[in-house]
């Protein structure tokens, strides 16, 4: 990734050096959001009721894809888990072992195999469930993810239904994603942050049905939903 690139990077280095950075993120029609980097720092009193619940669920030895400044692989660490964080941006891993994450690798959600280690959770937390980009790459991921894990192991992913939404520019994108073969809100986003511009890439949003769907015929299974707050949920998936 060149330096210029690295806008989530930058904006987490910012942050981290104390100096306030808005996350800016740009769809493919031109529709903009922003929002404080606060959340990707919180510690764990200060995350939402789900995510806490959502950490009774982890067990041994753990991969944490796009973990950021490794909010939950930090926390999951000092709980005593052996724990790999994972991400694209070079900046936010650099931060991450500031903070104090002992195992930190730039690394790609498409790039993970069994050579980076056998795993028995895989936590893809902050809505990170998107990161499988569209239903073909989704399903190819899951099936190496089978291959890289143990026997009774878990995926914890975090996501957002899409359908509780009443803004028309969400419902002419969802409608246009339809006509296009997608799912509704399967999200073509760059982020920005002050002059550095990140690569355009493939984000996914799901309701409970859609996940159910794309996990068919990959050897994963829902085992249970931890109850949302707002639109965001997180699913326990477990090897079949």
């Amino acid at each position: 990734m060149a330096h210029n690139d690295d806008a989530y990077g930058r904006m987490m280095w910012d942050f981290h050096r104390g100096i306030p950075a808005e996350e800016i993120a740009e769809r493919e029609d031109g529709y903009i959001t922003s929002g404080t980097s606060s959340a990707y720092f919180n510690p764990y009193c200060d995350w939402s009721p789900h995510q806490r619940e959502s950490m009774n669920y982890v067990r041994g030895r753990i991969l944490d894809i796009g973990c950021g400044p490794g909010r939950h692989a930090i926390y999951l660490q000092e709980e005593g888990f052996d724990v790999l964080g994972i991400d694209t941006s070079p900046l936010a891993i650099k931060v991450a072992k500031e903070r104090g994450l002992k195992k930190a690798r730039v690394l790609s959600i498409t790039q993970i195999s069994f050579r980076i280690g056998q795993f028995d959770t895989i936590l893809m937390m902050g809505n990170n469930f998107g990161l499988f980009g569209n239903l073909k790459r989704a399903r190819w991921l899951l099936r190496k993810m089978r291959n890289m894990t143990s026997a009774d192991a878990r995926i914890i992913a975090e996501s957002a239904d899409p359908y509780s939404t009443t803004r028309k520019a969400h419902l002419d994108y969802h409608k246009l994603n339809r006509e296009r073969g997608k799912f509704s809100c399967q999200l073509k986003i760059r982020i920005r942050y002050e002059h550095y511009i990140g690569a355009w890439f493939e984000y996914l949003k799901v309701s409970r049905k859609e996940m159910a769907f794309i996990l068919k015929g990959t050897g994963w299974q829902i085992s249970r939903f931890i109850p949302e707050v707002g639109s965001v949920y997180v699913a326990v998936i477990e090897k079949i």
